[in-house]
């Protein structure tokens, strides 16, 4: 199954997230399909961007978001 979820990068205290298409047996920093987005909680403007139409792509074609990056995007819309 397909996976629409956050990878990690950044260092130490100082998270930084892509938000990626990736299959789920892959490792959460590993291999992934497609960088869609992303997502910086340590910042207070523009902390989560994301391609709208890669992600309508992607949920057609059967991709899951995962909790996490289906609040985030939820939240996106309500701001908008």
């Amino acid at each position: 199954m397909v996976k629409i979820r956050l990878a990690r990068g950044g260092t130490k205290k100082k998270p930084y997230y892509r938000v990626v298409v990736a299959d789920q047996r892959c490792k959460r920093d590993g291999r992934y399909l497609e960088h869609i987005g992303f997502y910086n909680p340590m910042v207070t403007e523009n902390r989560f961007e994301i391609d709208a139409e890669r992600v309508k792509h992607w949920l057609s074609v059967g991709a899951q978001p995962t909790d996490r990056v289906s609040r985030l995007m939820k939240r996106a819309k309500t701001n908008a």
